[in-house]
């Protein structure tokens, strides 16, 4: 069978960061080919599948010699000669011979980078497009969007504690219009910065990461860039990652030298949502503070988009648990919380069928491949966060979805407002 897999290899390589990460590359008889790196995210949720690393001295305790080589000596020998197009069997057969929920054993890094690497070399067997390959003649809505060009949190060394501010071009008309309208604003945010004073250095994700008085001086400074550039602050919403698990401790949350209850924190979000033209908020609460997640919900659900990060990390699990409470509307997707395309696409599925959107999201720690942008259009997310407007790894993903609105055409979507959750927005 030309469609089975022949080889599989897998290697050391470096992340966005300069930290270890693993690539695999899948071999088919047919002769076509599949590779795939796994990113490595600095902000992780308590309930992440395992990245499995070497905790040895080389790389101050990052590398992933032992990952690769459970791709090479165990993963390998029982995939050989299995058909590459039966994507669900090959992550049932890896979910198998590791044999724990959080992937411990051969490691999430080490499953994953099979598993991306066999769907691209499906896709190539089938002389299709990724996009294509993953949602079929249905896949053509390029999502919008959500940029993240002020880095905080533990992103950046500064002084702000909420971990991104995102500027979202709902008012643009395609993609591509989205795309200029963000480099502009970017650009002009930058000539601001310097016009203060302030560092135009960027952080992990290649936001500008300045030292401010407070979280709000962000959101200000942004909506100042959004104006002179020329835009207003109907075509261009603001997206917040809090990223409150990182500043929570005993059941408070400390910002900027002050201890707060979820309660304060819940109307201290409400309060930046009534004053500042903000459409999606995620993580306001931490991962294990679900009372908090009940109050902000009941404050915000109707008003704002409520994205679970940390709290939901991919696994149907724990989104169920918070479909049953209505909590947030709405499920941030990272490949390697989960460790498997097909768990991902579960997931995905799960949520939209209970009316949550879906953000399909990068990591800090990238490296230069695109699955991503195939994957948001592939399942018609609506929504992505890639980063910032500078560093390679970051804007090789809109260059990816650049390249696929081209290809799909006439036939390519761009929902703006209407891909955010509430919908009455």
């Amino acid at each position: 069978m030309s469609s089975a897999i022949k080889n599989i290899h897998a290697r050391q390589i470096l992340d966005s960061r300069g930290n270890p990460t693993i690539e695999v590359e899948v071999v088919l008889f047919s002769g076509e080919k599949g590779v795939a790196s796994v990113p490595s995210g600095a902000s992780k949720g308590k309930y992440e599948a395992l990245e499995l690393r070497d905790n040895e001295p080389d790389f101050d305790g990052k590398s992933v010699n032992i990952a690769v080589d459970n791709v090479n000596k165990i993963i390998a020998p029982v995939l050989l000669n299995k058909d590459v197009t039966e994507q669900y069997n090959i992550d049932n057969i890896l979910l198998e011979l590791d044999g724990t929920q959080s992937k411990a054993n051969l490691g999430a890094n080490a499953i994953l980078g099979v598993s991306l690497a066999c769907a691209r070399a499906s896709a190539n067997y089938n002389e299709i497009p990724l996009y294509k390959y993953l949602g079929g003649i249905d896949a053509n809505i390029l999502p919008v969007p959500m940029m993240n060009i002020i880095n905080g949190g533990v992103h950046a060394d500064n002084n702000i504690e909420f971990q991104e501010f995102m500027i979202a071009p709902v008012g643009a008309k395609s993609f591509s219009e989205a795309m200029q309208m963000g480099v502009e604003i970017f650009y002009t945010l930058k000539k601001i910065l310097k016009k203060m004073g302030l560092s135009i250095s960027v952080g992990d994700e290649g936001g500008f990461a300045p030292s401010l008085n407070n979280n709000s001086e962000a959101i200000e400074i942004i909506i100042d860039a959004i104006e002179k550039a020329n835009y207003t602050t109907e075509q261009v919403k603001i997206c917040l990652d809090i990223a409150s698990s990182e500043f929570y401790n005993n059941g408070k949350y400390f910002i900027q030298g002050n201890y707060y209850s979820n309660s304060d924190l819940a109307e201290i979000l409400e309060n930046l949502v009534m004053d500042y033209p903000i459409i999606s908020i995620e993580d306001g609460m931490a991962q294990e503070d679900w009372e908090g997640w009940r109050l902000l919900s009941t404050r915000l659900n109707k008003k704002c988009q409520l994205v679970g990060d940390d709290l939901f990390v991919t696994n149907i699990s724990r989104i169920k648990k918070g479909i049953e409470e209505s909590i947030a509307n709405s499920v941030l997707i990272k490949l390697n919380q989960i460790g498997t395309l097909s768990e991902t696409l579960d997931a995905i599925c799960y949520a939209k069928n209970f009316g949550y959107t879906t953000i399909i999201s990068h990591r800090s720690g990238e490296t230069e491949d695109t699955f991503i942008s195939d994957l948001s259009v592939g399942v018609n997310s609506k929504q992505i966060k890639t980063g910032s407007l500078s560093r390679s790894e970051r804007v090789a993903k809109y260059n990816r979805l650049l390249k696929i609105e081209q290809q799909l055409g006439d036939s390519a979507k761009y929902f703006g407002i209407n891909a955010f959750n509430p919908k009455i927005l």
